[in-house]
């Protein structure tokens, strides 16, 4: 049927009319846009599932690649291990002449138990308060994606570095980092990149101080071993494996408890006491519906993971191991799996100098504060980081991860980061890149003859 021309086109103006106030209200503010753009970053960044013991670092890869040559950024990819690769980013400053900035990240992720989370680990779920869940949200590709996001804002300011600023970012740091940093230290491009300082990760803050680390504490993987004659298991006597180990485990546990003590009347933080906890304990004959329940073993072992400060007396520890955790008077044994290294060759406490002595530690603190950021009191980082193999090589390393009002859970179940404080973390770094990369440190005048 045909209709009259007029109410078509009246029909029409009416639908536009009323549909215009919808089309102007679904418009998204450039600045709002701008922050869901960043925050879709992050997520896919943490989407990649990079987590021990099968990391997809081939996608991870890709993606660094991608935000690198979205914001001109030069460009390479290092194997010193096959399958490890190290993604090195590089925004060249006017003066090549001058020590260069690095901020140093990792790639890698723990494993999570999707079964205990809210959301799916790799979900990058955001709830309804702006929480942002995900395996990596703080530790640390929060840190790495906030680096590239800081350089892109600086980028489209029309900043340009004085210094060269190096973004890396490495693979297996939670697996001890033999494979990432530490090669990428120990290299002959280390070398070429002339570094002058480097930042890595630090921890989130549950109160308003963000938090700066200057050390760490140095891991020491102990295995102890206790062997005896097999018995009935109804029968009482000496120096049985399971026994002597029982004393062992019994003498560690007062020795953790007196740390701990330290920590819980405020009288040292965790980073300053040495910690002990029991990671693993194997004994037992085997049998098909388990174990032997009336027999005794001849051989029995526990691992504990001891952490230990820079300043640390390693004599005293090594002798206590050797004397009270695990004497040959009790048939037992002991070796390190693993042992990390808290003082320098010199036997100085591995440290990052916190005094006028080093500029960069002063130039933190002045551009987190010039973003009204507060600063906690200088600590020792609990555990260990990256941080260390810059360290070894005579660098300064200072551990920083802009978190603050934030529970600390790297390595918990339900990891999140409020995209607000993603956001405030972005800005900080603008903050921290442009003083580092500014920086020109003050001219020594020769004395003059007239002084002389």
């Amino acid at each position: 049927m045909d209709t009259p021309r007029g109410f078509n086109l009246l029909h029409l103006l009416s639908h536009s009319l009323l549909l215009l106030p919808l089309l102007t209200n679904s418009k998204t503010p450039p600045i709002q846009d701008e922050k869901s753009k960043i925050i879709s970053r992050f997520q896919q960044y943490l989407q990649i599932n990079t987590s021990q013991p099968s990391p997809d670092y081939q996608k991870s890869t890709q993606f660094l690649l991608a935000q690198a040559n979205s914001i001109s950024l030069e460009s390479q990819v290092l194997e010193f291990v096959k399958g490890k690769p190290i993604v090195l980013l590089k925004w060249p400053g006017s003066d090549p002449s001058l020590p260069s900035i690095l901020l140093n990240s990792h790639t890698d992720v723990v494993p999570s138990e999707s079964s205990k989370w809210v959301y799916p680990p790799f979900g990058a779920h955001i709830d309804e308060e702006g929480n942002i869940f995900a395996r990596g949200s703080q530790d640390m590709k929060c840190v790495g994606m906030q680096y590239i996001e800081a350089v892109r804002k600086l980028n489209i300011s029309g900043f340009r570095p004085k210094r060269s600023l190096y973004l890396s970012f490495v693979p297996d740091e939670e697996i001890g980092g033999l494979a990432g940093a530490q090669k990428l230290a120990s290299s002959d491009v280390f070398k070429d990149m002339n570094v002058g300082i480097a930042l890595d990760e630090g921890l989130a803050s549950p109160n308003e101080n963000y938090r700066l680390f200057y050390g760490e504490r140095a891991p020491w993987m102990l295995v102890i071993k206790s062997t005896g004659a097999p018995g009935h298991g109804a029968k009482l006597y000496e120096d049985s494996a399971m026994e002597n180990l029982f004393k062992s485990i019994e003498s560690i546990r007062r020795f953790r408890a007196s740390q701990f003590d330290l920590v819980k009347t405020g009288l040292k933080a965790e980073g300053e006491v040495i910690s002990v906890n029991m990671a693993f304990l194997k004994a037992g004959t085997p049998s098909p519906t388990g174990f032997v329940m009336n027999l005794q073993p001849s051989e029995a072992e526990a691992g504990f993971d001891i952490r230990i400060p820079p300043m640390a007396n390693l004599e005293s520890l090594e002798k206590r191991i050797a004397e009270e955790w695990a004497p040959t008077s009790r048939n037992m044994s002991f070796e390190f799996r693993g042992k990390g290294i808290p003082h320098d060759d010199q036997g100085r406490p591995l440290v990052t100098a916190t005094d006028s002595s080093n500029p960069w530690w002063a130039l933190l603190e002045e551009a987190i504060m010039k973003t009204n950021g507060k600063i906690g009191k200088p600590e020792i980082f609990p555990a260990s980081t990256d941080a260390r193999n810059f360290r070894l090589v005579g660098l300064h390393a200072i551990g920083f991860s802009p978190m603050a009002n934030t529970p600390i859970l790297l390595h918990d179940h339900n990891e999140f980061l409020n995209h607000a404080e993603y956001l405030r973390g972005i800005d900080v770094y603008v903050s921290v890149i442009k003083a580092y990369a500014s920086y020109i440190p003050p001219r020594r005048h020769e004395d003059s003859r007239d002084e002389l």
